[in-house]
């Protein structure tokens, strides 16, 4: 499925481009987080106009590209940004971000897919190389600074960004331990044999009410013979005598 990304999305492209996306990525995240448009022809037709005035203002010879280079070199863009303790940023400074900035404050306009820099994730100071023609390479210093604070000396940096890291070390080692326990739980559930049930006294009770019918019964013969017996002799001795 096409769409038209509304800003910039990391692995899936820039702001303005029109990319093909899996269906149901595009209609369960990019749509409903506002990330992207679906691509009618004519909103392809503007953006293609769009990218092709944007083309015009970079530089089309390799001394305007030296000229724009040396304005780089001499550049310096600063952002301030929402940004956590540790000094994670609540989002990110993206190439289209760089290039935009660019734009307004030094009216030097860059391809931003030249702009050698994914997302920047976190405060801190950068060089970022921006490829401006071919054979001519430029590096422009960026600053992502605290909002409504300055940056921190670089040591204090190093310093918080190895404590993040050890939280995260430590976050993914406890979730680790974790599963491992479940697996173990799991694995003792499966290997413990089924207790043995107890009888079921109703089931006992009925099982001797069977067997006594049988008891009755074998008693009673005994007695059946006996009775017998005593009507053959009685017989014999009313018999008369020859």
């Amino acid at each position: 499925m096409e769409v038209i990304l509304l800003t910039d999305v990391e692995k899936v492209g820039l702001r303005g481009e029109v990319v093909n996306v899996a269906r149901g990525y595009a209609r369960n995240f990019l749509l409903p987080r506002k990330l992207a448009e679906t691509a009618t022809p004519g909103r392809v037709a503007e953006v293609r106009r769009l990218e092709s005035q944007r083309a015009r203002h970079e530089a089309r010879t390799f001394d305007q590209a030296r000229e724009i280079a040396d304005e780089l070199a001499k550049a310096e863009l600063r952002f301030d940004v929402k940004s956590g303790p540790t000094g994670s940023l609540f989002g990110s400074v993206t190439p289209t971000d760089i290039a935009d900035e660019l734009w307004s404050t030094r009216k030097i306009r860059v391809d931003r897919r030249k702009i050698g820099v994914d997302v920047i994730k976190r405060i801190g100071r950068y060089t970022i190389p921006i490829q401006v023609f071919e054979d001519v390479t430029a590096e422009v210093r960026v600053l992502v600074v605290p909002e409504g604070g300055e940056l921190p000396p670089e040591e204090e940096l190093a310093a918080l960004e190895a404590a993040e890291a050890a939280e995260a070390q430590a976050a993914d080692a406890d979730a680790e331990e974790k599963a491992a326990d479940a697996e173990v739980a799991v694995a003792e559930a499966v290997a413990e044999p089924e207790p043995e049930s107890e009888p079921d006294p109703d089931e006992e009770a009925a099982a001797e009410l069977e067997h006594e019918p049988v008891a009755a019964e074998t008693e009673a013969e005994p007695e059946a013979e006996s009775v017998l017996a005593a009507d053959d002799a009685l017989r014999a001795e009313s018999k008369p005598q020859t």
